[in-house]
């Protein structure tokens, strides 16, 4: 499948390519991947299927996804590539780094662990469902369905980032009804079936419990080359909580 991405900066820099997680889309890295170019890096920010601008499918795995970003480094020609993907991304270049263990230089893990995820998407989704596209005259109404489910403004206003304006109401950019169908697919565990020794980073934030204590095990176990750091005062969505301290440790560790 062919990926809608937007590319920053000179090519022939070291590239960054990022991959966001559920219900995101590349526009949530653009700010951020600005400040990459400025450190003088290549970026490549990803829609990834069945978000964005991205195709729609109904088959959907973390398989199909690593398949997906290997399609972009191969059709691009990069050469040793690091890669960050948040949430869903993470575990996306999880899988990437067991099926093509050869290709990433480094690899960074936004608040994920490889290990299996219980549901926990339900409310929102079913927020999202409620609403009626083809029929709502403005955002402000989407967002008054949605409140009833999703107490949090800002994760609202990210949330409702997902509709466009269509001839009649709204559509979503997004495959909702896919995602809805299939969301245990999100919590599937991605665990190596070997030891993977790319250098890889997870960062996790430290009012989330997306990496607990008991994950570290996991991940020093499965990836021997594994740094994990954690940003204070952040939760699951650090690089946009803390964005300057994330953008510190990515770079710190890509230049080391």
């Amino acid at each position: 499948m062919k990926l809608n991405h937007k590319t920053f900066g000179d090519s022939n820099n070291q590239v960054l390519i990022i991959l966001h997680g559920l219900l995101g889309s590349l526009n949530n890295w653009q700010t951020l991947a600005k400040h990459f170019v400025d450190a003088g890096l290549y970026v490549i920010t990803v829609d990834q299927r069945n978000h964005g601008k991205s195709p729609h499918s109904d088959e959907w795995s973390y398989e199909l996804m690593a398949q997906d970003l290997k399609n972009i480094i191969d059709s691009q020609q990069l050469a040793s590539p690091i890669i960050l993907g948040h949430s869903m991304g993470g575990k996306t270049v999880m899988r990437f780094a067991q099926d093509y263990p050869t290709i990433a230089k480094k690899i960074i893990v936004a608040d994920i662990s490889p290990r299996q995820y219980g549901l926990h998407h339900q409310s929102i989704l079913k927020g999202l469902n409620e609403i009626d596209v083809k029929n709502i005259k403005s955002r402000k109404e989407a967002d008054e369905v949605l409140s009833k489910y999703v107490n949090g403004v800002g994760e609202r206003q990210f949330l409702l980032q997902n509709l466009e304006r269509a001839t009649k109401g709204f559509n979503w950019k997004m495959n909702l009804d896919i995602i809805t169908k299939n969301i245990s697919i999100i919590g599937e565990a991605q665990i190596p079936d070997s030891t993977i020794s790319t250098p890889i980073l997870f960062i996790r934030g430290g009012n989330s419990g997306y990496i607990a204590t008991e994950d570290e095990m996991i991940i020093s176990q499965y990836f021997n080359q594994s740094a994990i750091k954690t940003i204070p005062d952040a939760g699951h969505w650090l690089h946009a909580e803390q964005p300057k301290v994330f953008f510190d440790m990515v770079i710190n560790f890509i230049k080391d």
